[in-house]
């Protein structure tokens, strides 16, 4: 096949299944660049690595042009509100990362994630208890899907009997970022803008109350802010939108991919079952092997960059693929192999540099205590289709369904 059209090939949906075979051909080219005006795609775990870290690459989408700004996929957040820190840079980014990472977790709340165990584990016990005497369940519309809103809503302080409603404006809004070539695409996001205003006038009425009467939330956190430093009310809502939506998607697709590779790897499963404590390596392996995030095309370089011989010029967009520096050989032994047994896994499945992956802890919890109890309770699950159908979502990789029959829900 010819070279020029590999990263067609890439976001095409027919590869979708299984764009490994496409990844290992794009790292026989350290840069590839096929027209003019396209975007500078990175495939080698190396070269990803350093560019993560690399200050001249820019996050800001000001300083994409229109054009190629229109070009890209997309990604975890698309709203009417202002960038979130995801999508700035230093100061700003910094600035707002660490006001939000006052109320996440260390230095200011070291303890909130864990102490969030209990309560994640009694969000899987019920999801799993109302599946019932069902010999057949959807793995991603009847306990992935629903699992990390509840969480989310919990984590900022939803009043639990608001958690019907705040599902509801969500479900359209994370339907939106995945594209539907069969549907009305104009009506998609019309809903979807809808339910955006929605949510924000929900959480803006949320957020003045906890000005007024704080609480042990995350909302009241971010309001109080750090000393003099406070966020403006619409940088707490731009944020709570990104820890609601980025969130979100990272947590159903790991949960999701994780099963499917379970249950393409019985004997794992099996372990897993016998061993909850095998959890925390399955997850970090799967996260290299088959991560959320596939790739990131929201970055421009602000100064010329060389990559192994290559100049890439300054305005240049660049695409660097997360999932094909996690099976980099130069990286890592036998990438193509699932072991959770690997003892060098320091994967690029959250990414790395100052844009890694805000929600990490709480996505490998939420995703740790899943997979365990999966495994605990599911009697004899096995899949109904292989491959299962995947979202279009070039960035966003997995299942849109994941069809398992099983013998029943033990308790």
């Amino acid at each position: 096949m010819s070279r020029a059209s590999l990263l067609s090939r890439i976001t095409d949906y027919a590869h979708r299944a299984d764009p490994y075979p496409l990844y290992e051909e794009l790292r026989r080219t350290p840069v590839l660049h096929e027209e003019e005006g396209g975007p500078y795609v990175i495939g080698s775990y190396w070269d990803i690595l350093h560019l993560l870290h690399d200050p001249r690459l820019s996050s800001d989408a000001a300083n994409l042009t229109a054009g190629a700004a229109a070009g890209e996929p997309g990604g975890a957040e698309e709203s009417n509100l202002p960038p979130s820190f995801i999508r700035l840079d230093p100061p700003e980014h910094d600035r707002l990362r660490r006001l939000a990472n006052r109320s996440f977790g260390p230095p200011h709340s070291p303890h909130r994630i864990d102490s969030l165990r209990g309560e994640l584990a009694d969000i899987v016990s019920g999801l799993l208890d109302g599946l019932g005497n069902a010999e057949r369940i959807d793995l991603v519309d009847q306990f992935a899907y629903p699992f990390p809103v509840t969480v989310i809503c919990r984590l900022l302080g939803v009043p639990r009997e608001d958690e019907p409603r705040f599902r509801s404006w969500v479900d359209p809004i994370v339907a939106a970022l995945d594209p539907d070539p069969d549907g009305d695409e104009t009506e998609r996001r019309r809903v979807a803008a809808d339910a955006r205003i929605q949510l924000g006038t929900y959480l803006a009425g949320l957020v003045e109350e906890r000005g007024r009467e704080p609480r042990d939330d995350m909302l009241s956190q971010l309001v109080a802010g750090d000393g003099d430093d406070r966020m403006t009310t619409m940088e707490v809502l731009t944020t709570s939108v990104l820890l609601l939506i980025a969130g979100h998607e990272t947590t159903v697709n790991l949960i999701t991919n994780g099963m499917l590779t379970l249950l393409r790897h019985p004997e794992v499963l099996d372990r897993l079952r016998h061993d909850p404590g095998l959890a925390v390596n399955i997850v970090e392996e799967l996260l290299r092997y088959e991560p959320p995030v596939h790739l990131v095309p929201q970055r421009t370089c602000v100064a010329d960059i060389e990559v192994r011989g290559v100049t890439i010029p300054k305005g240049s967009r660049i695409w660097l693929v997360l999932a094909s520096g996690n099976r980099d050989p130069e990286r890592f032994p036998d990438p193509d192999r699932f072991d959770p047994d690997r003892e060098d896994v320091e994967h690029l499945g959250l990414g790395s540099g100052i844009h890694s992956c805000f929600g990490a802890p709480l996505a490998r919890l939420e995703a740790q205590i899943a997979l365990s109890e999966l495994a605990r309770r599911l009697e004899n699950p096995r899949l109904l289709e292989d491959p299962p159908p995947y979202r279009h979502n070039a960035v966003l990789r997995g299942p849109r369904h994941l069809h398992i029959a099983v013998d029943g829900v033990r308790p």
